[in-house]
């Protein structure tokens, strides 16, 4: 026996048994819509490509400011703060006073430092600088950096 919607109502009143029977026969049933597990699972291929992609952009990125932090360092900030300790003391830090001369009193009258606003922090890949005075002219140094890959000596070395 099938019944109407108008058969439901009597006297004004939904009859509980009917629209039992109604939704049951999936009369009132209706389609939802949702992703399947496909869709779902390429969403989340596309978007794990794109995150992939973003990475590898901004690590590219990150190398090359890395690379640039180092070269004002060598080329600048500390380059300046040699040159105004050997403004104040007329001679360059010796190779056993190293930077470290630029932030503690080496034992100098003349020493007006530190030249350093902060203690003097690795490079960007957590290695120390490399400071060297000129055995041949105490006027020159020579200031490093091993660069990205760590070592001493290879071509992504910075120097002044």
């Amino acid at each position: 026996m099938k019944t109407s919607k108008s058969d439901i109502f009597v006297n004004g009143r939904v009859r509980v048994q009917d629209m039992k029977k109604q939704c049951y026969q999936g009369q009132f049933r209706h389609k939802q819509a949702a992703f399947t597990l496909m869709e779902m699972l390429l969403v989340i291929v596309i978007i794990g490509i794109l995150v992939g992609g973003l990475a590898v952009s901004l690590s590219g990125r990150s190398q090359e400011a890395m690379i640039t932090r180092a070269r004002a360092d060598v080329k600048s900030t500390l380059a300046l703060a040699l040159d105004l300790f050997e403004q104040d003391i007329g001679r360059y830090p010796s190779d056993d006073e190293g930077l470290d001369a630029l932030i503690n009193d080496p034992g100098e009258s003349k020493w007006k430092g530190p030249y350093l606003k902060t203690d003097l922090e690795p490079d960007p890949w957590g290695n120390a600088y490399e400071y060297s005075l000129d055995p041949d002219n105490s006027r020159k140094y020579q200031l490093r950096c091993a660069g990205p890959d760590g070592k001493m000596g290879t071509s992504d070395d910075i120097e002044s």
